[in-house]
């Protein structure tokens, strides 16, 4: 089968690699479309991500969907020829953080395309791909396989607007209005925000944004005075994400949340942190926190997009075949351009 595979940085190859085998709790898949997340990309440019260092080739990819080709034994529930949605994450639901419902936290998890373990665990860009009939969650024939593939960006979304609690008549602002950012904004919408403020430095993502239900966007690096009416005494919105994973963007968040407000960090931060208003969350008591992967959110936006009350087809910027993919990683890091970019099988 056709594997993509990446070697170190700037080192992506397609090789051909044999099938696994199928156990019998097993799905055998055809992957048909996987999504470039920002991991993938870095882990294309830098070869790495943080401190988790390709050692081995690595197929990126967890952003993915499929058609069922064949069925492990004491599988159930699934038809060979089916559309599914990948769930990437397999959690071992026997260690302290499983039992305590935080299956993101497994300490034996195995998620798609990682290199924080050794052996790393592969990804989903390749022809086919095996893994748990549980992560395998059927779709209507009329959903596009690249909408179905949005299932993990948007179960990303929504548990972290879950971890902000409710937010029915709330102020929002998402800084960092990229793919995930943009997903935040819309899973907002959907639970009730009143107002939804994109915020960026770059143009095309916050067109993307008014598109799927912004209510102000702000060029941060051009529209100075928008961000200072927000932060006007001691802080305007009730809400914030960041996304971007940039200290100068969690600056921006601390200062526009008002006394007593949230602050939800989703992007993973990096860089310098000097300038940082951090003293502010203990002034204001601001309500800080993390939001990582998600648990049980997966089958929710699954069922989101199959159902149409989620519209992620203005993220798609464009799908392109496997033949293609230096091409795709190339357009997915050009944020002028792109917002989602999937390879396709």
């Amino acid at each position: 089968m056709r594997n993509c595979e990446i070697h170190g940085a700037r080192d992506l190859r397609i090789a051909d690699r044999p099938a696994e085998p199928l156990a019998a709790h097993q799905v055998r898949v055809g992957v048909k479309a996987v999504g470039i997340c920002g991991s993938d990309l870095h882990y294309y440019q830098h070869g790495r991500v943080g401190d988790f260092v390709i050692r081995a080739p690595l197929t990126p990819g967890h952003e993915a969907s499929g058609q069922v080709l064949e069925l492990g034994a004491q599988v159930q529930g699934l038809q060979p020829g089916q559309r599914v949605a990948l769930n990437p994450s397999r959690s071992c639901g026997v260690c302290r953080f499983c039992r305590a419902g935080a299956a993101n936290h497994c300490e034996n998890v195995h998620f798609f395309g990682s290199a924080s373990k050794w052996p790393h665990m592969q990804g989903a860009m390749r022809e086919q791909v095996v893994l748990d009939a549980a992560q395998c969650i059927a779709v209507p024939d009329a959903l596009s396989y690249e909408v179905a593939a949005f299932g993990e960006p948007l179960a990303v979304a929504l548990h972290a607007v879950r971890q902000a609690g409710s937010l029915l008549g709330k102020s929002v602002m998402v800084v960092g209005a990229g793919p995930i950012g943009a997903l935040v904004l819309m899973a907002a919408r959907l639970a009730g925000a009143s107002a939804l403020i994109a915020a960026d430095i770059v143009d095309q993502p916050l067109a993307v944004c008014a598109r799927v239900g912004a209510t102000m966007s702000i060029n941060l690096s051009r529209d100075a005075a928008a961000l200072q009416a927000l932060t006007q005494g001691r802080g305007q919105v009730d809400v914030c994400f960041e996304v971007s994973g940039s200290h100068a963007a969690l600056a921006n968040c601390i200062r526009a949340t008002r006394p007593c407000g949230t602050v939800v960090q989703v992007g993973s931060l990096s860089g310098s942190s000097e300038g940082c208003p951090f003293n502010q969350i203990m002034v204001k008591s601001l309500h800080y926190i993390g939001s990582f992967r998600f648990v049980d959110e997966y089958a929710w936006a699954v069922d989101y997009l199959s159902r149409g009350l989620l519209d992620v087809a203005p993220l798609l910027t464009q799908a392109l075949p496997v033949e293609r993919v230096h091409e795709a990683f190339a357009l997915a890091a050009d944020r002028h351009q792109a917002m989602k970019v999937m390879v396709t099988f």
